[in-house]
């Protein structure tokens, strides 16, 4: 099947084998969060991160290959590390009855639909390979976005709730 990437001729040999390492962190979830992503290409490392005030983890630890695999200016072959077993089971397991639900769980919606749709489209437009690490286990790059992210959060006072409405999963705490 022909991509249409002129960069590839459909010809996966061809890609750039890059290595994309993510984390996502979020204070008082739903709470201030950050995000961080390293690309690695050969001996190049770009690092990317970024924040947003009222959000929750899950959200963050999604944005996080989602701007990575934004970066990529061409299909390439993308090894992924992730410590998140949400986004790894997400994306290699739980989609594939997502997709035939029309992003549906048993009885509600899936949360995070919004990221869940783009980081499925922009993980098609690579080869991707998903991997797993403990989080503040030793992984140097993992490591590395973690603290990025949680660096990436602004100030509480920045970030101070609104009364919006509260995040997938979440519910209005009732005054005792």
């Amino acid at each position: 099947m022909e991509l249409g990437w002129p960069a590839t001729n459909g010809n996966f040999e061809s890609m750039k084998k890059v290595s994309l390492i993510t984390d996502g962190s979020c204070l008082g979830n739903p709470g201030p969060g950050g995000w961080a992503c390293i690309l690695r290409l050969g001996g190049v490392k770009k690092k990317f991160f970024g924040f947003d005030p009222h959000t929750t983890n899950n959200r963050m630890e999604l944005m996080a290959p989602i701007q990575g695999l934004l970066a990529l200016k061409e299909p390439c072959e993308v090894e992924i590390t992730t410590d998140s077993e949400y986004v790894l089971h997400g994306i290699t397991k739980w989609i594939v009855k997502w997709k035939q639900r029309q992003w549906w769980r048993k009885h509600e919606p899936v949360c995070n639909v919004d990221l869940w749709m783009e980081l499925d489209e922009l993980a098609s437009l690579n080869k991707t390979t998903w991997l797993w690490t403990r989080g503040h286990a030793g992984h140097k790059d993992n490591s590395l976005c973690d603290w990025l992210a949680q660096k990436r959060q602004p100030p509480r006072e920045v970030a101070r709730r609104t009364d919006g409405p509260m995040p997938c999963g979440y519910r209005k705490l009732r005054p005792s």
